[in-house]
């Protein structure tokens, strides 16, 4: 058994591993860092307790001295107050021992002992006068203890420094003010006893009672009305009073993807709100547009209506002779200033025949025109269409018939150019009955005229079939109302601005009108005829150009005399509406549209500045480069506008890398000047075929070469040949065609392609050549291919350009 003491021995022994070890060390460490920070602290706390102990004693005693400072001010203030008393009485001067006895107690005994007591001297002065004969109220002014003064505040005197003026010799007095004390100074000079039982009233705090909360009644909207036909998400929330949230989560439900500013129409508007229990109603308010069309629309009195010429438009296909029967009629050459022989812009004339005036309206037949052909068929009261004898029917002439007949307008067919060898006027009327146009002659309703305007033949006949056909219809107007019409051309001129040529349908056109044109208004300054002559006014179907516009209005918009003040409203009005229809259209692009654009901007560009001489021809030109497509370059029209090249256009030709395209126009001096400097590119042309032909060979030109593949032959592996410093070669024999060096050479084994590869070289016996033709044995390397077999075909192929 182990006794005791070994077990002692062992305890001390693991005590001392104990104490040896790095771990009690470290806790010993631990301890006494503990102890030393504790003496610290306490340390700093008892230096804090006694800086502040100091602090208050110093507080202390500086507040003794203010006490003794006002305990003495208080004294001093006494004494003086005394010293400067002076009783209404005038008594004989006493000395004091000291402020609490008299020298002698008896006051009687004081004057009777004194030597200079005599009743009869005159410096005697009485004790009492007759005002206060009462010695008590003496002996209580002479009570030192409490000295008898009265209750008056005496105002301060507060004197100023004297102030320092530039004038010195001149004084100034400054007036002394008074100022009084507070309260507390008062208080503290004793001049004012406090009442120990005055009563200090407060002021009591009135709190404002608070309303009782009345409970809010939500209205329940049951039905609403909007006045237009789109709205906002924000405003269909407050029309119909629902969350914006509620809206946007029923539009995604329908698949619109929309936020609070998004538009949406009054069909999807009324779907919404049909699911949100809300009936939704549109009734449109009455716009200024709607002012103008009931003015327009009010019925003419008969007395004031008055006969009237009739428009014509001439119409059919380019170079049936449209130009050139109108020199007839107007006995002038207008085609010879036509570039090419082609009508490029509306022109308007008035004839007289027979004492009756007809305005003829030429349209271009080209097929760019066709937008311009639109409009002129609209203002048309009658509609000739020209067909040539010895051509036929052509596109043109087809476009020209659905647009006359659409327009429901009575249609002349004059059939030009009879005077040619190979005219078929029959030919002709059978051509025209397959599209619904039949001859009068042959129990039609369609009046057709043969006419040759290279001599003159039969234009009488034509014009008196308008004046028969004039008469049917009974054409009128009133002369006596503000003047509408319709916008046939217009232009921008460089000494008179934004021209443009009107036909007047209804009322008096004067010069000082206030006219609206699209969104263009302004005030007539000067009107022209088709002579070039001033008029003051033009009346119905007279054409005139119009200066005064603020811009160049587009063709075919409907022009109206109005108020200067409507007219400002019917302005923001149409600008609003354009700015809400743009936006609806790029708010309504569709995913393939999305698709259209990505695929577009893969495309390379052709940028296009247009700048024409008058708007038909811009908006021709516009139309027909929007319709030149390819596959690999995208054509844009960056601007499309009217008068001549001017330094902006060429600085954004410059910015956006532009052709500027100079129709019938020129370039302003300052603008050739860059042009040069920067040479950018400007193609100037007055035919519409040569505009489309350059803007081709330029898209051409920027397309990558296209290649295809032509067979030129094939060889037949006969031997295979291993060489170890050039490699594996073929011994072949061509079979057909030729074998060329560079060429594309597919390996066929059996009925399989082993692969496609390049020839690399081809030897006839030890010589290099570029081709083995057809009967020939040579030599063929391939480059990467060298498993070549005995009875393997190459067949070779090489790349021709395709002119595109």
């Amino acid at each position: 058994m182990v006794s005791k003491e070994e077990n002692k021995i062992e305890n001390i022994k693991i005590i001392e591993g104990l104490l040896n070890s790095d771990s009690f060390k470290n806790a010993l460490s631990e301890i006494s860092n503990a102890k030393l920070a504790l003496e610290t602290f306490t340390h700093k706390i008892e230096e804090k307790i006694k800086l502040k102990r100091e602090s208050e004693v110093v507080l202390k005693k500086e507040e003794d001295l203010a006490s003794e400072k006002t305990e003495k001010l208080e004294v001093k203030a006494e004494t003086k107050k005394v010293e400067n008393f002076k009783p209404q009485t005038q008594v004989e001067q006493r000395t004091f021992v000291n402020k609490n006895n008299f020298q002698n107690r008896n006051f009687n005994s004081n004057y009777r002992n004194n030597q200079n007591f005599n009743p009869s001297n005159q410096n005697f002065k009485k004790p009492f006068n007759k005002q206060n004969p009462n010695p008590k109220l003496d002996k209580l002014k002479n009570n030192t203890t409490k000295p008898y003064a009265p209750k008056v505040v005496e105002p301060i005197i507060i004197k100023e420094k004297e102030r320092n003026y530039k004038n010195k010799n001149k004084t100034h007095e400054v007036p002394q003010e008074k100022k009084t004390l507070n309260k507390k100074a008062q208080f503290i000079m004793n001049l004012v006893n406090d009442d120990l039982d005055e009563k200090v009233i407060y002021r009591r705090v009135k709190t404002k009672k608070e309303a009782p909360k009345q409970e809010q009644h939500i209205a329940v909207i049951e039905k609403a009305v909007i006045t237009t036909e789109n709205i906002s998400v924000k405003d269909l929330s407050e029309k119909i009073g629902k969350p914006v949230t509620e809206i946007v989560k029923k539009l995604f439900i329908l698949g619109i993807m929309s936020t609070i500013n998004s538009s949406i129409d009054f069909e999807t508007a009324e779907l919404v709100s049909n699911e949100l229990g809300v009936t939704l109603e549109y009734k449109p308010s009455e716009t200024f547009e709607d002012k103008l069309l009931k003015e327009l629309s009010s019925e003419d009195d008969e007395k004031d209506l008055v006969k009237r010429a009739p428009v014509v438009t001439v119409m059919g296909h380019v170079d049936h002779g449209k130009t050139s029967l109108l020199d007839a009629i107007r006995k002038t050459n207008v085609i010879s200033g036509e570039a090419g022989g082609i009508t490029q812009h509306i022109g308007a004339y008035t004839v007289k025949h027979k004492n009756e005036m007809i305005t003829f309206i030429d349209t271009p037949g080209h097929a760019a025109f066709s937008a311009m052909r639109e409009r002129g068929a609209k203002v048309t009261d009658v509609a000739i269409l020209v067909v040539a004898a010895d051509d036929g029917i052509k596109p043109q002439t087809i476009e020209a018939i659905n647009l006359i007949q659409n327009e429901k307008v009575p249609m002349i067919v004059a059939i030009n150019k009879i005077d040619k060898p190979d005219a078929n006027i029959d030919r002709i009327k059978q051509q025209l009955a397959d599209y619904n146009v039949l001859s009068d002659e042959w129990g039609g309703d369609t009046i057709m005229v043969p006419i040759s305007a290279k001599f003159d033949k039969n234009i009488d006949k034509l014009l008196e079939m308008v004046l028969l056909q004039a008469e049917v219809l009974e054409l009128k107007a009133n002369p006596n109302k503000k003047a509408s019409g319709t916008v046939l051309e217009a232009r921008l001129d460089k000494g008179m601005g934004p021209v443009a040529n009107i036909l007047v349908q209804n009322g008096t056109l004067k010069v000082g009108d206030t006219i609206v044109a699209g969104v263009c208004v302004g005030r007539i300054r000067a009107m022209l005829d088709e002579n070039g002559k001033n008029i003051k006014k033009a009346g119905p179907s007279v054409p005139v150009a119009v200066l005064g516009l603020d811009d160049v209005p587009t063709s075919g918009d409907l022009v109206h005399a109005v108020d200067e003040k409507l007219s400002k409203q019917i302005i923001e009005e149409r600008k609003n509406n354009l700015k809400r229809e743009r936006m609806k259209i790029k708010a309504s692009n569709s995913v393939e549209e999305l698709f259209n654009k990505v695929d577009d901007s893969m495309k390379k560009q052709l940028n296009v500045i247009v700048k024409a001489d008058v708007q038909g021809s811009s908006e021709a030109l516009y139309e027909s480069i929007l319709n030149i497509t390819s596959d690999e370059v995208k054509v844009n029209v960056i601007s499309h506008g009217v008068g001549i090249v001017n330094e902006t256009d060429v600085q954004l030709a410059l910015t956006t890398n532009s052709i500027i395209i100079c129709f019938n126009n020129k370039i302003d001096s300052k603008a050739k000047v860059l042009v040069e400097h920067n040479k950018v590119e400007v193609y100037h042309s007055k035919i519409i075929y040569d505009v489309i032909d350059y803007l081709t060979s330029k898209m051409k030109s920027m397309m990558a070469p296209k290649f295809k593949e032509v067979y030129v032959g094939k060889a037949e592996v006969r031997v295979v040949y291993k060489i170890s410093s050039v490699g594996t070669v073929a011994g072949s024999y061509v079979l057909d065609g030729k074998v060329v060096r560079g060429a594309k050479a597919n390996v066929i084994r059996g009925n399989k392609l082993v692969g496609s590869y390049t020839i690399d070289t081809i030897k006839i016996k030890k010589d290099d050549v570029k081709e083995a033709n057809y009967g020939y044995e040579c030599g063929i390397k391939l480059n990467g291919f060298s498993d070549f077999e005995e009875g393997d075909v190459i067949e070779a192929y090489v790349n021709e350009k395709i002119e595109v």
